[in-house]
């Protein structure tokens, strides 16, 4: 088991990718904290599967946006387990469709405070006490739309997901000393409730058909592919691994610039 014992908070994670991401991390021999938002339902279902499993697990309420909420979350976390080993800043909200002339000033603000002060705030809650055990994987779920892709109608997503990428190469830095590791993993479109929003069933076909033509492999992603990397950068085999970014992506070829 390559996360045996291990504390894992993973954001967002009552369904999608970080669902998948938390019950692979059980399998794998960690005790997960399942955080929610909204859907309290999915995550008692996920931390249950879990427990099912013989590990231990929670489901926690907040809102990553928050930071009173983030403090509460990790404070619960360290009553019940002691610590906390890994961090995956998974959650993430998008917006319908738009372009830079006509998204609104509100739906920046929403994307910023969730896609990136949620990591921020997470990382400064969490960060205390992996420097206090020396110890420390955080993982920092961004988007290949941050790295250039020329098929996208979601400017503030993508420009909240390009700040994730300099985020972790700056914590990296700041925090390496301590014995922490901070990478991030950058999905190309995965099959998940977020290509729904803001689309009908015939967009949604549309836009997948069209999506897969893009890439190598000529399909989408599943969550299970997103998560088998986040793992291996949560587990020790990646421990002179830090400051990089992952693509997983089958090989989108559609890009501006493919360099980070």
């Amino acid at each position: 088991m390559r996360l045996k014992d291990k504390i894992a908070l993973v954001t967002g994670s009552s369904r999608g990718i970080g669902k998948a991401t938390a019950l692979l991390f059980a399998r794998e021999g960690a005790n997960v904290i399942v955080n929610y938002v909204s859907n309290r339902k999915e995550a008692e279902d996920v931390s249950q599967e879990i427990r099912n499993m013989g590990r231990k697990s929670i489901a926690v309420k907040a809102d990553v946006s928050n930071r009173e909420e983030v403090r509460c979350m990790v404070k619960q976390i360290i009553d019940v387990f002691g610590r906390i080993d890994i961090l995956v800043n998974n959650a993430a909200i998008i917006c319908k469709p738009t372009n830079i002339l006509n998204a609104t000033k509100e739906e920046w603000e929403r994307l910023l405070n969730v896609n990136l002060l949620g990591a921020y705030f997470c990382v400064q809650e969490a960060a205390p006490y992996m420097i206090r055990q020396k110890y420390g994987k955080i993982v920092n779920i961004s988007s290949n739309a941050a790295l250039g892709t020329t098929f996208s109608a979601h400017i503030a997503y993508d420009a909240s997901k390009a700040a994730i990428v300099n985020l972790t190469k700056r914590l990296a830095f700041e925090l390496g000393p301590y014995g922490i590791t901070v990478n991030s993993v950058a999905p190309g479109m995965t099959k998940t409730e977020m290509i729904g929003v803001g689309r009908n069933e015939e967009e949604i076909r549309k836009l997948i058909e069209d999506r897969a033509k893009t890439t190598s492999l000529r399909r989408l992603a599943e969550p299970y592919e997103i998560a088998n990397v986040v793992l291996f950068l949560s587990s020790d085999e990646s421990s002179y691994v830090t400051g990089q970014v992952i693509v997983v992506d089958g090989g989108r070829f559609d890009y501006l610039s493919h360099s980070l």
